[in-house]
């Protein structure tokens, strides 16, 4: 109704001052039909340039593969080419539609100063990402710890880098903040040492205590024999004498080793007749 009321009063306007309504629904359709021209062909250029995105990323994914790259720089360099061919596409439709690119460029390049400092820290991120990228503190695949995150680096994007923690929960942890603090990286090694601390009670015979550990390390293969692994006696606590015990394993086997010693201690000491503390509290009565 209200286009309907529009029309009525541009055409009894146009009546009214003499101009003739068919020449001026003549340029309404010419009008209409460049737009919709426009429109189509935005679409169109949409369209195939999606389909274009897509079949570069995947070829270059192969090219990726077959250079035998990194995976953390496969994601990063997927990452940002697809990132400046959307921007690509995203010029061509503006500039379909009519707009001039020279001066959505110059608007772009006004609002750079704003943009910059808006997107402050994603730049910062970017370039956290290229430093890790280049250094290689951690790569796709290690476990690491840092910014009260851990967990194993599932990707390296241009700004964040993905992790996926032991129960399955995914982390963004931006670039920036770890290119620039401390990391711990438990995957860098090839070998970690293990560490035990095993209770005994007072008056057990520390020689056979220490025998017993050391059958149970050299029967378990995935212990190293060099270094060779330590046995001693720790700390005397209120309730138990602390036997330290470190060993040194494959990273890969680590924590296998750690909780399958645990086990293993607890069944043998049980059999050896070993006794396991706990707390004990003497109470001396005062006589009269």
């Amino acid at each position: 109704m209200l286009l309907s009321s529009l029309l009525n009063a541009t055409f009894l306007s146009a009546g009214s001052k003499g101009v003739d309504v068919e020449q001026l629904l003549s340029k309404l359709l010419d009008w209409g039909i460049e737009v919709g021209k426009d429109l189509l062909g935005a679409i169109i250029i949409y369209i195939v340039g999606r389909f274009i995105i897509k079949q570069v990323g995947r070829l270059l994914a192969r090219i990726l593969e077959k250079r035998k790259l990194e995976i953390s720089v496969q994601t990063f360099l997927r990452s940002l080419v697809s990132i400046l061919l959307n921007l690509i596409l995203a010029f061509a439709i503006v500039s379909r539609l009519g707009v001039e690119t020279t001066s959505f460029a110059a608007l772009l390049a006004s609002a750079g100063v704003a943009i910059g400092m808006a997107l402050s820290g994603n730049l910062s991120n970017f370039a956290g990402g290229l430093i890790i990228l280049v250094f290689k503190p951690f790569k796709v695949g290690d476990y690491i710890e840092g910014q009260n995150a851990n967990g194993t680096v599932r990707e390296i994007q241009i700004f964040h880098t993905i992790l996926t923690t032991v129960d399955n929960k995914v982390i963004y942890v931006p670039n920036g903040a770890l290119s620039s603090n401390a990391i711990t990286n438990y995957s860098k090694q090839e070998t970690r040492r293990a560490e035990w601390v095993f209770g005994v009670e007072y008056g057990e015979d520390f020689e056979k205590v220490k025998a017993v550990l050391q059958r149970i390390i050299d029967a378990d293969p995935r212990i190293l024999k060099d270094p060779a692994p330590m046995i001693a006696l720790g700390t005397l606590s209120a309730s138990s004498v602390d036997i330290k015990v470190r060993a040194w394993a494959k990273t890969a086997d680590y924590w296998d080793v750690y909780f399958d010693m645990n086990k293993i201690v607890y069944d043998t000491f049980n059999k050896e007749g070993i006794g396991f503390p706990f707390p004990q509290l003497t109470v001396h009565q005062a006589k009269d």
